[in-house]
């Protein structure tokens, strides 16, 4: 399976971001380099959520972005999973220096994006409540 837009350039940072989006395909790695072409293929943010936020200033700061979009940041499970599985079949054509998945702190899913983080010598950007969650597994089941 092939990460698709054609117009990515290959930057030495590359940052997975999940989270919700007004219009895309849900849990596919889409592939940015460009604040045009995010925002004419995802759309805007639905109020509440901070993955395209978090989109905008990557691009900003000119770091292509893998963004898989989520039907609701932090609550669906299985679009996470499924994200984190491509992302992991396209090691190494698409290597990551970060993952990004904010309202994130089910133990599954940050396990699960923390051996992707180890396949690539990556790190996982959270925030301070998400990673409470994580080490007291608040939402672990």
């Amino acid at each position: 399976m092939a990460i698709y837009n054609k117009d990515i350039t290959m930057s030495c940072h590359k940052i997975a971001l999940f989270g919700e989006a007004e219009k895309g395909e849900f849990c596919f790695p889409l592939a940015f380099s460009q604040l045009p072409i995010l925002a004419d293929t995802l759309g805007h943010p639905p109020d509440g959520s901070y993955g395209l936020h978090l989109a905008i200033r990557t691009l900003i700061f000119e770091k292509d972005i893998l963004y898989v979009r989520v039907k609701e940041e932090g609550f669906s499970l299985q679009d996470y999973e499924r994200g984190l599985y491509l992302l992991k079949q396209n090691h190494p054509s698409h290597p990551l220096s970060a993952i990004c998945m904010p309202g994130v702190g089910h133990a599954r899913i940050v396990d699960q994006a923390l051996d992707l983080c180890r396949l690539h010598s990556a790190i996982l950007i959270t925030t301070e409540k998400d990673f409470y969650d994580y080490m007291t597994g608040f939402n672990a089941s």
